[in-house]
């Protein structure tokens, strides 16, 4: 059973991007940081993603993108989530141009990580993240 205060996080491909890699290692380093990880894999669309969040009651969507619709599918994501009523945050990865950076941003991406990213930083990131949401709802 997981504590309730353990970090919990769904990570996922959307679309056809089937370049896994990445994000494989990411999950697997977020388990070992302690986190519960759901991991949904490849060819996943925004509603299913956003059921899987809704369900499971995740901290944190990460969704990475190498296809080059990260746009396009992000925006599709966070519509999704807050059809469903899912307050979580969340993070983007992959082969991200910088000019598109500010772009998920403003949509509502907490944060993007490009490619050469550390995933020390990606976790410690998303570790304050919730740390801070956890706190705000607390006080509320």
């Amino acid at each position: 059973m997981t504590s309730p205060d353990k970090m919990k996080i769904l990570l996922s491909k959307v679309g056809l991007d089937g370049h896994d890699r990445g994000i494989k290692v990411l999950s697997q380093m977020f388990r070992d940081a302690g986190a519960e990880v759901i991991y949904l894999g490849r060819y996943q669309t925004a509603e299913n993603i956003a059921a899987a969040a809704l369900q499971e009651d995740v901290d944190v969507v990460g969704l990475s993108f190498l296809s080059g619709e990260h746009l396009f599918f992000t925006r599709r994501v966070l519509d999704q989530l807050k059809e469903k009523g899912v307050g979580c945050g969340l993070i983007v990865g992959g082969t991200i141009p910088a000019a598109d950076v500010p772009l998920l941003k403003e949509m509502g991406a907490e944060e993007v990580f490009r490619p050469g990213s550390k995933v020390e930083d990606i976790i410690r990131f998303v570790e304050e993240k919730v740390t801070a949401r956890r706190q705000r709802q607390t006080k509320r």
